[in-house]
């Protein structure tokens, strides 16, 4: 574990209330999108005491858990066997096994896989609790200096078909968007945005809460004719207010 969390976690573990982690229900659990430390207490110690973690990729979730000191029983639960796997989830939650979802980083659920399982669950009348924490869309939209009272969250834009026209009608919605981008489609983003959208004041997000965090502001045209880093999970926050 990290030294630093260590201390503090070691400091209050006692106080945690280990009764209150239930018993047969599903924890959708947010987990660091960079920063290691940004984790709460809580997470740590529903991943620490849950009978199984259902993860995009458990080589990913399997260090993060090591970086904790965490030994933990995973299995994979990513967008292709999201609907396949649902039923095997909630079969072991039907057993009386606590089950944790955590997603590679950040809030699963949010484009990530999750959202079947949960709806599964509530059909099911099976208890769902949130472990809220990091999210990089929230993250982006506080650093990006552009008008928070509004926003319509996007995510990622469809690759191919239905891409003009989705970007088409993001442009009649007046209020600040959030886009979700690759670093291998971040300028051709760009671009798509300043021919439907407009040149409009935009902010570009990269390596969020990581060592090299960069967030660049401008004009859409003065963004792509500017250089930056392709490279981490691009987070676009567009004032179209």
């Amino acid at each position: 574990m990290n030294e630093r969390l260590a201390v503090t976690y070691n400091k209050f573990k006692d106080k945690f209330d280990l009764q209150n982690i239930h018993k047969g229900v599903l924890y959708i659990v947010s987990t660091p999108i960079g920063n290691l430390e940004d984790i709460s207490f809580r997470a740590v110690s529903i991943l620490e005491n849950a009978d199984l973690i259902a993860c995009e990729d458990t080589r990913k979730t399997n260090f993060l858990l090591s970086q904790y000191g965490i030994r933990n029983k995973t299995i994979s639960y990513y967008s292709q066997v999201e609907a396949s796997k649902a039923e095997q989830i909630i079969n072991e939650i039907r057993s009386g096994k606590t089950v944790a979802l955590v997603s590679d980083a950040g809030t699963p659920c949010i484009s990530d896989p999750g959202n079947i399982l949960v709806s599964k669950c509530i059909e099911e009348n099976i208890d769902v609790y949130s472990v809220p924490g990091c999210s990089s869309l929230i993250h982006a939209l506080i650093l990006s200096g552009i008008p928070t009272g509004k926003f319509f969250f996007q995510g990622f834009l469809p690759q191919k078909k239905g891409r003009q026209t989705l970007l088409k009608e993001l442009s009649g919605i007046k209020m600040t968007l959030i886009i979700f981008e690759s670093p291998f489609r971040i300028y051709k983003t760009l671009n798509d945005i300043h021919q439907h959208i407009g040149n409009k004041e935009t902010a570009v997000c990269r390596e969020l809460t990581k060592k090299f965090e960069q967030i660049i502001r401008g004009k859409v045209k003065n963004l792509l004719a500017g250089q930056f880093k392709t490279k981490g999970e691009f987070v676009i926050i567009v004032n179209n207010n």
